[in-house]
């Protein structure tokens, strides 16, 4: 066999192969015992029709057809091997010569990997917000935690801001009562913005057994986005006790003696929560330096596909869940399709950009992955997902997606290598130390290409579109 490459652009190429007809003797046979096993012939037992007579009773061309479509996949392997090629996707083949007892010859254009080089990224300087806790952001996370200790009692008054009330609810759309529009005895509490726009000025004044009717958008269901003229009955009205912020509520509220404790607690918390966010920030702001400084041709077929399984996605798993359709959806986000389009489109490309700058580093610095750090990827993506580690695994073993995570976990470390090589400063103009930074490494997937992403379909992704 003969191939040659043609180079069509940066993300494309044309491979041409000749194929002399004698290694094509292992198909022809393949193929005359497929159709022997298909075919009766009189005179002749099931299986054991001589080639002659299959060429006169069926043709010589039906012999050729199947041994071809046998033999491609693999001549078009090897001709890859030889080019050492990446290729990206499924190829488009064209039989371009196929002459009996002589010569077999065929083209396949395929997207393939791009070549990628990678400058000295030692450079890179990002800015991060600094991690400052004011009492107020204490306070308020000390009153958060007061509001779930606190205790209602029933009340016959009229219901005013904060009080919880407890209400059976029945909207309506030009007329007609939605089925999924009707909700009994929903816990609210006045003045939260909980619920929908206009029920805290229905139900302040109503008493236990009042009723009101009020007009609203609505955020979810089947008619989501849609004026909808809402009936709200009042069942029940309670006074909401909170708990004085004492030593006592420390020891309710949490393993402490006394509300200092207890303060001192929620304020390391929040530095806590906050260092992981800068962690967070540095990444993605050093990701998108090294991403600006290499020059990354993406295939225009694999952004399209990247695109479709976004916007399926989006469509049917996440905006399904929440009962809104994509218009429903636009209209919340207050954006045209257009711009959801460009934004969509954006994703896609820096994702798959992503994908391409980090494999060449795991490439280049000979990144491996280890089981233990495999396997606490996979509890993360497993917690992530709202699945099981067992029922996690068993859907990324049954849908070939091992790589996929092995792959991710590699990314990872790649750019945790960028991370410690880039200088980091906060906002005061001190440099952050980011040695804690490991933990944060998983959010290089959210910039990944989303068919790798979509935990709950694994096996599907795996199925249309190859990884990239």
């Amino acid at each position: 066999m003969k191939s040659a490459v043609e180079t069509l652009n940066p993300t494309r190429v044309r491979l041409t192969v000749e194929v002399p007809f004698e290694e094509l003797k292992p198909s022809l046979d393949a193929a005359y015992k497929k159709i022997n096993q298909q075919v009766t012939v009189p005179g002749f037992r099931k299986g054991k029709v001589p080639a002659r007579v299959i060429d006169q009773r069926f043709g010589r061309g039906a012999v050729l057809e199947e041994a071809v479509n046998d033999a491609l996949p693999k001549f078009y392997t090897e001709a890859v091997n030889e080019g050492d090629l990446n290729p990206l996707g499924q190829p488009e083949v064209d039989i371009t010569e196929l002459k009996d007892n002589e010569l077999l010859a065929f083209t396949a254009e395929v997207d393939v990997r791009p070549s990628i080089e990678i400058p000295d990224f030692s450079g890179i300087e990002v800015e991060v917000d600094a991690i400052e806790v004011t009492d107020e952001e204490v306070e308020k996370s000390v009153e958060q935690l007061r509001e779930r200790f606190a205790a209602t009692s029933p009340v016959e008054r009229a219901a005013a801001e904060g009080d919880v009330v407890t209400l059976d609810l029945e909207a309506s759309v030009e007329g007609e009562v939605l089925e999924d529009g009707v909700a009994k005895g929903v816990s609210y509490t006045i003045g939260s913005g909980e619920l929908l726009d206009g029920i805290d000025e229905a139900v302040t004044g109503l008493e236990a057994g009042g009723s009101a009717t009020f007009t609203s958008e609505l955020k979810g269901g089947s008619a989501a986005g849609k004026e909808a003229e809402v009936k709200v009955d009042v069942t029940a009205v309670a006074v909401r006790e909170l708990p004085e912020l004492d030593d006592d509520f420390a020891q309710l509220a949490s393993e402490f003696d006394t509300f200092e404790e207890l303060k001192a607690d929620s304020r390391k918390r929040l530095e806590q929560s906050k260092k992981y966010e800068q962690a967070t920030q540095a990444q993605e702001k050093v990701l998108d330096a090294l991403i600006g400084l290499v020059e990354v041709p993406v295939p225009e077929k694999l952004l399209e596909d990247e695109i479709g399984t976004r916007k399926h996605n989006l469509e049917h798993h996440q905006l399904g869940q929440m009962g809104l359709d994509l218009e429903a959806y636009l209209k919340i986000q207050e954006k045209s399709a257009e711009e959801f389009e460009a934004e969509l489109k954006e994703q896609a490309e820096k994702g798959i950009k992503t994908q391409f700058v980090l494999d060449e580093l795991v490439s280049r610095e000979q990144l491996s992955v280890g089981q233990e750090e495999l396997t606490e990827h996979l509890m993360r993506r497993a917690q992530s997902s709202g699945m099981s580690p067992d029922q996690f695994a068993q859907a990324v073993v049954e849908g070939g997606q091992v790589p996929m995570l092995v792959g991710e976990v590699a990314r990872g470390k790649a750019l945790a290598l960028v991370v410690e090589a880039a200088t980091v400063k906060d906002t005061n103009g001190e440099v952050v130390d980011l040695d804690d930074g490991d933990e944060t490494a998983e959010t290089v997937t959210a910039e990944e290409p989303a068919a790798a992403a979509d935990e709950a379909e694994t096996a599907e992704a795996a199925e249309e579109k190859p990884e990239a």
